[in-house]
């Protein structure tokens, strides 16, 4: 008498309805625990301070945030391509002091000037994108180094002083232009009650959502950023699309310097130094916005939001400057927390 053995495959052991109710509970906190962190901040300080809730506290917080946000959309593009842009601080500085040389010194209208800006952002991404895709040299070492001779290069644009209208200049000459009324409504003016900054930075953020998410263009860096050989072998340029994210970050970073040219109204030249970090924050920030682990648009947005939430309710509250480098740093270690360590949990 023979016997049959079942040929049948096993089914997959189904999971204990604990176990699924744990694991759905993981992935939620991973896809929405940054938005609800950022929901609760802002009902904390707006139920417990009541100026937080007044429209122009809002809007002055959107207002703050508006240049670490650009600067950081610059950075979220050279991350989607796999790198990291470190002189965005350094470029808007130097947005700062083109600006300023060009009004005060040169008696420039605010066009010319923010003509003259734009074009400096974009050498100093074309700079970048020559270190890094012909020069060959990592992301973030090339990027550091074009920081340091941007911001000694600013120096000695400005003889290591601010520009500000009425100054006197090497020759003994009064400088003759000064800033102009329309150039600084770039920061200071207002449409429909909203500031101009504020709808720079909205508008950019679309734009640039549109480019990532919407066009070939974004999708190709996306790509090369999972898999530059593959994208490689598959006959996409891929030195030409990461020159073409480091020169976007530097057009980005330039407009965000003359969005704080036009805020203080001369040519500091400390300006730009503190954004770096801001920047980057947000752009790190973003990557945990609903569990998707890589940058993305509406992340560094959010990004930014957050840290203008966290610096405006601290400041209300009273709280001293340096207790907030402390609250900024512990919110981005929780977002890398999302990003890196529930995710891989979640996938392994």
């Amino acid at each position: 008498m023979t016997t049959t053995q079942s040929t049948e495959v096993p089914s997959k052991t189904a999971l204990p309805p604990a176990t699924t109710t744990a694991v759905r509970v993981q992935n939620a906190v991973i896809k929405y625990g940054f938005i609800f962190v950022t929901v609760a901040l802002f009902l904390y300080f707006a139920l417990s301070e009541g100026s937080f809730r007044e429209s122009a506290t809002l809007l002055d917080t959107l207002r703050y945030v508006s240049v670490a946000a650009i600067l950081g959309l610059g950075v979220t593009l050279t991350m989607a391509v796999g790198g990291m842009d470190m002189s965005v601080g350094a470029v808007a500085g130097l947005g700062v002091s083109v600006a300023a040389q060009t009004m005060v010194v040169h008696n420039q209208v605010g066009t010319v000037a923010i003509v003259a800006v734009l074009a400096a952002g974009a050498l100093a991404g074309l700079l970048n994108a020559l270190l890094i895709v012909v020069l060959k040299i990592p992301d973030m070492l090339a990027t550091l180094g074009t920081m340091f001779v941007i911001q000694g290069s600013k120096l000695i644009l400005v003889d290591g002083q601010s520009i500000t209208p009425g100054m006197t200049l090497d020759d003994g000459t009064t400088a003759p232009g000064r800033f102009t009324d329309g150039f600084l409504r770039i920061d200071r003016g207002t449409v429909l009650g909203i500031p101009v900054s504020v709808l720079i930075f909205g508008g950019l953020t679309i734009a640039a959502w549109v480019f990532l998410a919407r066009t070939r263009w974004g999708r190709v860096l996306y790509a090369i950023g999972a898999n530059p050989e593959a994208s490689r072998l598959a006959g996409i340029r891929v030195g030409a699309y990461r020159a073409l994210a480091y020169v976007l970050s530097g057009v980005l970073a330039s407009i965000g310097g003359l969005i704080l040219a036009s805020r203080i109204g001369q040519g500091d030249v400390s300006a730009g130094t503190s954004q770096l970090l801001e920047a980057v924050a947000v752009a790190l920030v973003g990557t945990s916005v609903l569990g998707r682990g890589r940058p993305n648009v509406w992340g560094t947005a959010l990004g930014a939001v957050l840290i203008g939430i966290i610096t405006t309710g601290l400041t209300i509250k009273g709280l001293p400057y340096y207790t907030q480098d402390v609250v900024e740093g512990a919110v981005l270690i929780l977002a890398l927390v999302f990003s890196f360590t529930l995710s891989k949990r979640r996938t392994s």
